[in-house]
């Protein structure tokens, strides 16, 4: 039994995420920013040009990158490096399409912030046990080897409460990665019409936000936007288990409690029953 000596040489390597910060999320290259103006604007038409995924555009002489399709290619990085840069950290996760793209459009503080307690108030049943259905609705597989890894010793979700159900009629959050193919569009609603309420709608992914390269087509539907109602949004290609982690809590209205490391972490963990916790 040769895990027996190396458990014992490597202790507990489970992180303690999101009671308290990981270290790889601060070296951990999960999205870009726009963190200049382009004085040339040739260099920025061939910069806009080159985004494969048309994440980069130019409005009002102010440059717009919408991290929904920004598939982490650093083309713009090595093309403009006094305009884009890699910015580090894994907590992408957004309630709504637009707090996406940068700079801000339309979103107000007031207006994100309404939207987040309306989220929070239809899953505040959902606290002490959340269950979750993945569905690839045209994934090119990259995602599900980070949605995998969350089940694994070092990300461990179901220290926090979170399982993985094979049966929709079981499950609170649906996981969907994918570009929305054709066929998987009238399965998907199928499976989102039998899940009990409350529950709540994840596209984790470029992908499945926007199509990602593929985008729309005759057999693509450009993200699963269009076909279902979807609470919140993670960016990356793929994003990281730790990404995927920060939207599941946002999305059931229990990262903010374990972000503090004060007492405030009884609302999760455990294998208890539904209810307001102790």
């Amino acid at each position: 039994m040769p895990w027996v000596p190396r458990g014992i040489r490597e202790g507990v390597v489970t992180s303690r995420y999101p009671r308290e910060p990981d270290g790889y999320g601060s070296v951990f290259r999960g999205s870009l920013n726009v963190s200049g103006d382009a004085a040339d604007v040739d260099a920025l038409d061939a910069v806009v040009d080159a985004c494969p995924t048309k994440a980069i555009a130019v409005r009002n002489s102010i440059v717009e990158l919408d991290r929904g399709a920004c598939i982490l290619c650093g083309r713009c990085v090595a093309m403009l490096p006094d305009v884009f840069e890699f910015s580090s950290g894994v907590e992408t996760s957004s309630t709504t399409r637009s707090g996406l793209v940068i700079p801000a459009r339309d979103d107000t503080e007031e207006s994100v912030a309404a939207v987040r307690d309306a989220l929070a108030q239809r899953v505040k049943v959902l606290r002490r046990s959340v269950h979750v259905r993945h569905v690839d609705a045209g994934s090119d597989g990259s995602e599900e080897w980070e949605i995998a890894a969350l089940t694994n010793p070092i990300y461990d979700v179901q220290r926090l409460g979170i399982f993985f159900t094979a049966s929709p009629r079981h499950a609170d959050v649906l996981l969907v990665t994918g570009v929305g193919a054709a066929g998987m569009i009238e399965p998907l609603r199928r499976t989102l019409d039998v899940m009990p309420s409350p529950k709540v709608v994840i596209a984790a992914g470029v992908d499945a936000i926007g199509g990602g390269i593929i985008g729309e087509g005759y057999a693509s539907c450009g993200g699963i936007g269009s076909s279902i109602p979807v609470d919140v949004f993670v960016p990356g290609s793929p994003p990281s288990p730790f990404g995927l982690l920060h939207g599941i809590l946002m999305a059931v209205n229990l990262l903010s409690p374990l972000k503090s490391t004060s007492a405030r972490t009884s609302g999760i963990g455990g294998n208890g029953a539904r209810g307001e916790g102790p």
